[in-house]
């Protein structure tokens, strides 16, 4: 199973919330109970829709309330190309909504100008912890608020403040808040990564020098009898002294086009990071100091090369979409041999190769059925093992309203709490009862 972080669990109050990316620990696991364990044929009631603009970032569930960032366009074309960069004018938004009925509690916007490759909005999920939200805009606009009222406690530009590169693909890496600071990446000589203290903003310390902040965001676990903090950039995996910045380790690892995306997972005494194009890595953690030597890398045909998702790790096996075939595969932890692949999830009825096709898997941990929400707007349960995909049900929830690869996608990591999954496109966020009957 993947290790859950202490450190970083304290921080959060209740295990039925959603409070950040990825759940309470960063690491794709549910833990509510009551919920369904399989979807009937007539598919699933929906509890609410409510209109958003453009984004890639997931909601964020506290209690009654839901977070989340989106991009008011008020000027330019939006061209969704790998190529392009067109100029938009637009407001970037932190909208605080009521989870039992969608609608807005508060709002916090600022103008925006987007100079990135696929425009259509923010990338990073809100960060609520300890009564605040952190959250990253797309061009590197950092801020943290006040989450009962929404009052702004400091907000700052990465790219201005210094003098930082703005990734092709914009300012990604869901802000991580532990102890007493926000840390996140920013890119350039000696500040790949930077901690910011959480109620002032002000810079605690910076480390490591990476070519730009890349899309990876950083994560907290606890091994070789320390708490490490794990980054990855686009030049390399490191381990770091969370209070500090001091460097533990670093192992190269280049991904292609500069796309560290998948945060490194964790799972009893490995780290897995892997990124396009073959650019996975297996490390085998030190039990007794913060240190890792490599198993294996990754080669064509074996292990999990993923794009835009993070894969789970549960009982020796990696379950992950992997961006060359576009389907979900499973692999050995042990030596990254591949054991099967489906597209079921991901596009039903699709067959053939896909580009970078993606679906998120969360595991739901009293029970151990996955649910999985594929680009093309499908929610799945499934049981997975090392002899295959076994589906409980699916049900289509949402339009995919991004365009990739020439096909529409929903690139967007739900949220599951009070018994509910919230799933958004760049047109309206949708709460789909999960309540067993």
């Amino acid at each position: 199973m993947l290790a859950a972080t202490s450190v970083l669990a304290a921080n959060f109050a209740s295990a039925d919330d959603w409070p950040q990316w990825m759940g309470p620990t960063r690491d794709g696991n549910y833990n509510e109970t009551g919920v369904i364990d399989s979807i009937p044929a007539d598919g699933l009631p929906i509890k609410w829709r409510v209109p958003v603009e453009g984004g890639y970032a997931g909601p964020a569930v506290v209690g009654d309330r839901i977070y989340l960032m989106d991009y008011k366009r008020t000027k330019g074309t939006l061209v969704e190309e790998p190529g392009a960069k067109p100029e938009l004018e637009g407001t970037e938004r932190l909208l605080c909504l009521d989870a039992t009925t969608g609608k807005q509690i508060w709002k916090y916007e600022y103008p925006c100008s987007y100079r990135i490759s696929y425009p259509v909005g923010p990338r990073a999920t809100p960060t609520v912890v300890g009564g605040i939200v952190a959250i990253l805009g797309a061009q590197g606009d950092l801020a943290v608020l006040d989450a009962q009222s929404g009052k702004l406690k400091w907000h700052i530009n990465l790219p201005k403040k210094f003098n930082a590169e703005t990734p092709t693909w914009g300012f990604a890496a869901h802000p991580l808040v532990t102890d007493d600071m926000v840390v996140t990446m920013v890119g350039g000589e000696g500040q790949a990564v930077v901690a910011f203290d959480r109620s002032t903003g002000e810079v605690k310390w910076k480390a490591l020098s990476s070519t730009d902040a890349g899309y990876c965001p950083p994560s907290i676990i606890q091994a070789g009898g320390t708490t490490q903090l794990i980054a990855w950039h686009p030049q390399a995996v490191a381990s770091l002294n969370p209070k500090t910045g001091e460097t533990y380790w670093t192992v190269p690892l280049v991904p292609d086009y500069g796309m560290s995306i998948s945060q490194p997972q964790r799972s009893g005494e490995y780290l897995f990071a892997s990124g396009i194009k073959d650019k996975s890595l297996m490390l085998k953690l030190d039990a007794n100091k913060p240190e890792v030597s490599e198993l294996w890398a990754g080669a064509p045909k074996t292990s999990l090369s993923v794009s835009t998702m993070t894969p789970l790790i549960h009982d020796g096996l990696m379950f992950g979409t992997d961006e060359t075939l576009g389907a979900l595969v499973a692999a050995k932890v042990e030596d990254g041999e591949r054991l099967w692949q489906t597209y079921e999830p991901v596009r039903p009825d699709h067959e053939r190769r896909l580009n970078a096709g993606t679906a998120f898997v969360t595991r739901h941990t009293p029970t151990g059925h996955y649910f999985l929400f594929g680009e093309d707007g499908h929610f799945s349960v499934a049981d997975m093992d090392a002899d295959g995909y076994h589906s409980r049900g699916q049900v289509k929830v949402i339009e995919p309203t991004q365009t990739a690869f020439g096909r529409k996608v929903v690139w967007s990591h739900p949220a599951y709490a009070n018994k509910t999954a919230y799933v958004r496109n760049d047109k309206e966020l949708v709460a789909i009862d999960l309540a067993k009957p």
